[in-house]
């Protein structure tokens, strides 16, 4: 696993209904999030591992740590306000995670839809390698991104394309 090249100087690892979650960020705000997947000792190592240097600060992630209970508990939380470090606006990524991160809770959006939206009719598989990329899982809500076909498509967290589906089926129920 690569190093997050995210300037992490705080992260926690807190529990949800699902499974704990990792969180980093620092001065500009949330830079990853790591959906439940793993054991909270061995997630607690990787936050270690992967952002040096950082401190855990629980109380830093707070109302973030609430929100994804909430989320996990089946209610649709706010991330709106979340301040988080995204690529710029005016960059493809950077756009590309603004509209995903507009897709309401429940709903979904094709890679070639975000495309549209961004204004680059041609750019779906750009759209999915973006969000193969996407540090920020619920807060951009890359797991609503699917195939025109309404397929799933790939899913870059831990748990693949089933935690992808798992987390699209979960929106649904509570919606």
């Amino acid at each position: 696993m690569a190093k997050s090249k995210s300037t992490a100087t705080v992260f926690t690892v807190f529990p949800t209904a699902w499974g704990a979650m990792g969180a980093a960020g620092g001065d500009a705000g949330l830079s990853r999030v790591i959906l439940p997947h793993y054991q909270r000792d061995d997630l607690l190592e990787l936050m270690q591992w992967d952002h040096p240097g950082a401190r855990r600060d629980d109380a830093y992630f707070e109302g973030f740590a609430a929100a994804c209970r909430s989320y996990f508990n089946g209610q649709a939380p706010d991330f709106s306000g979340a301040v988080c470090e995204l690529p710029s606006a005016e960059s493809f990524s950077g756009k590309v995670y603004r509209v995903v991160r507009e897709i309401p809770w429940g709903q979904t959006m094709s890679y070639r839809e975000v495309a549209l939206a961004i204004g680059s009719e041609q750019a779906a598989r750009a759209v999915a390698t973006t969000m193969s990329k996407n540090p920020l899982p619920l807060i951009v809500p890359c797991h609503r991104v699917i195939y025109s076909n309404g397929g799933a498509g790939g899913f870059s967290a831990e748990g693949g394309a089933a935690l992808k589906l798992r987390l699209i089926a979960h929106e649904k129920k509570q919606s």
